[in-house]
């Protein structure tokens, strides 16, 4: 293995915290890695990482040597972007992450279509439900409902978006009317999962914000859940509003408290792809964000005239 090859295993083991996730990382043996990296050691003279049988930590001379080498890695990678984005043909492995009802609903839908019109282009999409590090996830582009904050990463806004509190008409038919938040008490709703603390839905409405501890017995981390789960009259839920587009069309959904802007984050939502800052974006990258981009307008459009039917 090249002395470049063993600086990048070294970098990953720093990135990812072992030897087994940058073996896995490298389609190689966590053995085979430790190997090569103790013979960059000798190579250099120096002890890079302290090792016990539960973990690895970096010494002095492995944090000054991870600190230059990751300049030279990423120049790397900026070089062979800046070569990439020359070709005429667009090609190679674009490695995508998305919110999962956004990759069933939308990205699903469009990447049959890209890959008619490129076929040398390999995708590779990976779904959850939370944003990721693009650089230490070897990712091309991750698909995100907020705008990053990350330092280093470009965005495009592909549309914004609202959320709905959803029921299906068989539910709303055999439990008490909802005309204030508060009403929600009485009724069984069906909460997103974030992070440890009690799901909160956020009302506003002619500049009065009204927030209430989301009465719920059951909450999952996975929108397409709560979607099936409301269509089949179990409760109330709150969705993204093109992820409900189809089911409000055919009435298998309603709205309920449509006098509100309702959410369980922030009111500034929408769909972003985001990706990494460098000098030339990969032609990959340019060319899938423009066909995502081109493919959401009908999508859009269609999610507008729903909601402005009711």
């Amino acid at each position: 293995m090249g002395r470049l090859q063993a600086m990048q295993l070294f970098a990953d083991t720093v990135r990812l915290g072992s030897f087994s996730k940058a073996a896995r990382h490298a389609g190689l043996s966590p053995g085979s890695v430790s190997r090569r990296i103790s013979e960059l050691e000798q190579r250099l003279g120096v002890q890079l990482f302290s090792r016990t049988t539960r973990q690895i930590a970096l010494t002095e001379a492995g944090r000054v040597y991870f600190q230059h080498i990751d300049k030279v890695l990423e120049g790397i990678v900026e070089a062979e972007n800046a070569a990439a984005a020359l070709q005429e043909t667009p090609r190679g492995t674009l490695r995508i992450h998305s919110r999962t009802l956004f990759g069933l609903l939308v990205l699903g839908r469009l990447i049959p279509l890209f890959r008619e019109r490129f076929p040398d282009i390999k995708v590779e999409l990976r779904m959850s439900e939370r944003p990721i590090h693009l650089r230490d996830e070897d990712c091309d582009i991750d698909f995100r409902i907020a705008p990053p904050r990350d330092s280093g990463l470009m965005q495009r806004k592909l549309f914004s978006s609202q959320r709905l509190l959803i029921a299906s008409p068989i539910y709303l038919a055999s439990h008490p009317p909802i005309r204030r938040p508060s009403d929600l008490n009485a009724h069984t709703c069906l909460a997103y999962l974030i992070g440890q603390e009690e799901p909160v839905w956020r009302f506003l409405r002619d500049g009065t914000l009204e927030e209430i501890t989301t009465p719920s017995s059951f909450s999952v981390n996975n929108g397409m859940l709560l979607r099936d789960l409301s269509i089949a009259g179990h409760g109330i839920a709150m969705l993204d509003d093109y992820t409900v587009t189809e089911a409000l069309e055919s009435g298998a959904l309603v709205r309920v408290l449509k006098d509100f802007q309702v959410t369980n984050t922030t009111f500034d939502e929408g769909m972003y792809a985001t990706y990494l800052e460098v000098a030339h974006v990969p032609e990959k990258i340019r060319v899938f964000v423009d066909f995502v981009a081109e493919g959401l307008k009908p999508i859009v459009a269609r999610r507008n005239a729903v909601l402005a039917g009711g």
